[in-house]
């Protein structure tokens, strides 16, 4: 049988291991990181509420996922909106208050997104996931890959990338080149959570539903742009979660967390500082995720693109990815579609 490599531990490259193990097909996945997940990252600390560093949300239209989700017996729950909203549109005036409209609901992922990885690791076998090897070069001779690392070298027929489409061409030398049409059109591709600062703040009771605030905050003035309540399914641990202005990224995290407090504290008053534990992860300080922009990129920029899942080296290397995906792409729902048809594509592959 065709020996199967995937670059990346994170929802693609599980969910695309998970459904190649399912058909008897054993693919052995390089992740660059010392932990799996990618952009999926659950911080967790006893006693205190599960906090989202990366990838928080899905919505009823995300079938693929909430596929995925009820055949590992996971279940999600709706992210609370009930009570008043901040709104904070300029520095000079106040913050306005009002109700959010009826909408679609968001979900979260009951105990973490990062139970999702948890589960699919579980569907391995340990000795499939190789932390701690970022792969630099790539070789293709005679239906070939031979892949290398700085201390160890690897082998397959056929080789999956999850990395990232801009990371993939400016990190890895390939041999043969890769296409110049591909490598222009990936080094303008928008990095999902590249640009990202999430930050999360627990606290040891909800202090903003007492008062009839939905805890969602959003402001043109910042530091937070986006907050939400980030407490537990079981509605028992506690926490603030959002979005930071991606200009922070320069900062030293203590300057980041004094600015977080005291504009909770304009919004909440003094019982803001009565937090238990602050977190912040700032995306562009991820190497494995973020690589700096040749020029203006928008969101989103170039995601889906056809480009990505053409066929390349005789169709033996597959562009996988959320970046990749033909539907949802830059979203949980994109990783885990783009994992389900790379794992059909490998299927075929594998029996020729």
């Amino acid at each position: 049988m065709k020996n199967v490599i995937v670059l990346g531990a994170g929802l693609t490259g599980l969910t695309l291991a998970y459904q190649l193990k399912k058909a008897g097909i054993a693919a052995t996945l390089i992740e660059a990181r010392n932990r799996p997940g990618g952009r999926i990252h659950t911080r967790y600390n006893e006693g205190e509420a599960p906090v989202e560093m990366g990838a928080t949300w899905l919505g009823e239209k995300h079938e693929s996922l909430l596929a995925l989700l009820q055949e590992l017996d996971i279940p999600v729950f709706e992210q609370f909106l009930q009570g008043y909203t901040f709104y904070e549109p300029i520095s000079t005036s106040p913050p306005q208050v009002f109700l959010l409209p009826d909408q679609a609901p968001n979900y979260r992922i009951a105990g973490g997104s990062s139970t999702l990885i948890s589960k699919l690791l579980n569907e391995m076998d340990p000795e499939q996931v190789v932390l701690g090897q970022r792969i630099q070069k790539v070789e293709y001779q005679d239906g070939v890959f031979v892949l290398e690392s700085a201390d160890r070298r690897f082998s397959c027929n056929i080789l999956i990338s999850t990395i990232p489409p801009k990371l993939l061409v400016e990190r890895l030398e390939f041999t043969p080149k890769l296409p110049p049409e591909l490598l222009q059109k990936a080094q303008q591709t928008h990095t999902w959570m590249g640009e990202s600062i999430k930050v999360a703040i627990t606290y040891p009771r909800a202090f903003w539903r007492e008062k009839n605030y939905s805890g969602s905050v959003f402001s043109n003035v910042g530091p937070i742009s986006e907050l939400y309540d980030h407490s537990n399914v079981e509605q028992s641990l506690f926490a603030l979660k959002g979005f930071m202005s991606g200009a922070l990224h320069g900062a030293a995290q203590e300057q980041r967390k004094t600015l977080v407090i005291e504009q909770l504290v304009k919004y909440f008053g003094e019982v803001a500082r009565e937090y238990t534990t602050y977190f912040d992860c700032v995306w562009q300080h991820e190497p494995e995720t973020f690589a700096p922009y040749h020029g203006y990129i928008l969101p989103h920029q170039h995601n889906g693109d056809p480009i990505f899942r053409a066929d390349y080296f005789g169709g033996n290397f597959i562009i996988a990815g959320t970046e990749t995906a033909s539907a949802f792409p830059g979203y949980m729902d994109g990783a885990v579609l783009s994992g389900m048809e790379c794992a059909e594509r490998v299927k075929v592959l594998t029996m020729n």
